[in-house]
C-alpha cells in the first residue's frame, strides 16, 4: 500500500438570495456562496484534496461548471462519485483535515452536523475528520465578508501500483 496526499482549496463569493452550505449543511446566514453548484466551498476543497490525493486533476475537470447536469446540484452528490472513484481505486481515507475561512457567521456549532454528513457520506467514522474555523482578520474580500473560503488536506492509502 502507498500513502497519497491530496490537499484542495475554494472560494466562493457571498451574495445576498443564495442559501448557504457548507460542509453538506444548509447554516442559516444572511447570505449564501454564489456557484454553479450549491457553493459549498468545504466540499469543493474536500473533492479536490481527494483528487488530488488520485493524481485525477480537480473538480472542474469531472464537474465542469459549463455542464448544465451540474446547475445547483448538491456538493454532497459530486462527493458521492469521487468516493466511488476512491472504492473503484481500493483506496481508504485515512483521515481529512480542513480549515474554513470566514468571518461571518461563526461555524464551531455546526462541526459536529458537518462532521456527521461527511463522515456519513465517506464512510469514514467521525473521528477521522477534524474541521477548524478561522478569521481573514477583516483583511481582503474574505475579511470583508464577501466571500469564504476553505483548505482542505487528506490521507488517501491506495494499493501499489
Amino acid at each position: 500500500m502507498s500513502w497519497r496526499i491530496g490537499l484542495g482549496f475554494d472560494i466562493h463569493r457571498l451574495v445576498e438570495g443564495r442559501t448557504l452550505w457548507l460542509g453538506g449543511l444548509k447554516i442559516p446566514f444572511s447570505a449564501g456562496l454564489l456557484g454553479h453548484s450549491d457553493g459549498d466551498c468545504l466540499v469543493h476543497a474536500l473533492i479536490d484534496a481527494l483528487l488530488g490525493a488520485l493524481g485525477e486533476g480537480d473538480i472542474g475537470q469531472h464537474f465542469p461548471d459549463t455542464d448544465e447536469n451540474y446547475a445547483g446540484i448538491s456538493s454532497l452528490k459530486l462527493l458521492r462519485q469521487v468516493k466511488e472513484f476512491i472504492r473503484r481505486r481500493e483506496g481508504k481515507i485515512e483521515n481529512i483535515d480542513a480549515v474554513i475561512i470566514a468571518e461571518a457567521p461563526r461555524l464551531n456549532s455546526y462541526f459536529p452536523q458537518m462532521k456527521s454528513v461527511l463522515a456519513g457520506e465517506l464512510g469514514l467514522s467521525e473521528d477521522r475528520i477534524n474541521l477548524k474555523a478561522k478569521t481573514h482578520e477583516q483583511l481582503g474580500p474574505l475579511g470583508a465578508r464577501e466571500a469564504i473560503a476553505a483548505w482542505v488536506v487528506v490521507l488517501v492509502e491506495l494499493p501499489e501500483g
